[in-house]
């Protein structure tokens, strides 16, 4: 009985298949083919057009990453189209402050679904860079990575 119970939990602890780890990953290029499965083989599911755009990876197989966006449309992408670097789409609109605090002067406001490079992170508050204007944003209701 000390076996079975052994058995048990050792089936229980320890996994039965690795999952990939969920990552946040950025577009590298202005036009970046979502195919149906990982092989240049497989047909195109549609078309990214957004440099620096933040998706998730869900899943990896040899050199294709599975990846999901803000939209939920989700497909395989070559890692040679893939960077990196942290980027984050608001999902509210919010006020780019030159310092990462509320009392600090406004800079802007910074429209919801805009992508927004990460330059460092403070905290609740990021630094980021969109075209030439750079500030500080606080990082609740955001899509994308902060490390």
């Amino acid at each position: 009985m000390k076996n079975f119970y052994f058995l048990i939990l050792i089936l229980v602890f320890s996994p039965l298949h690795v999952f990939s780890e969920e990552v946040f990953l950025s577009l590298k290029k202005n036009k970046v083919n979502v195919r149906y499965g990982p092989s240049f083989d497989s047909p195109i599911k549609f078309v990214y057009k957004k440099i620096n755009l933040p998706i998730k990876q869900i899943d990896k197989k040899e050199n294709f990453r599975r990846i999901i966006d803000l939209k939920n449309n989700s497909g395989w992408i070559h890692v040679s189209q893939l960077k990196k670097i942290n980027s984050l789409i608001p999902l509210e609109d919010k006020i780019l402050f030159k310092k990462p605090s509320i009392f600090s002067k406004p800079l802007a406001k910074i429209k919801k679904g805009r992508v927004l490079i990460v330059i460092k992170c403070n905290g609740d508050w990021c630094k980021i860079k969109s075209n030439k204007t750079k500030g500080w944003i606080k990082t609740n209701y955001i899509w994308g990575s902060t490390n």
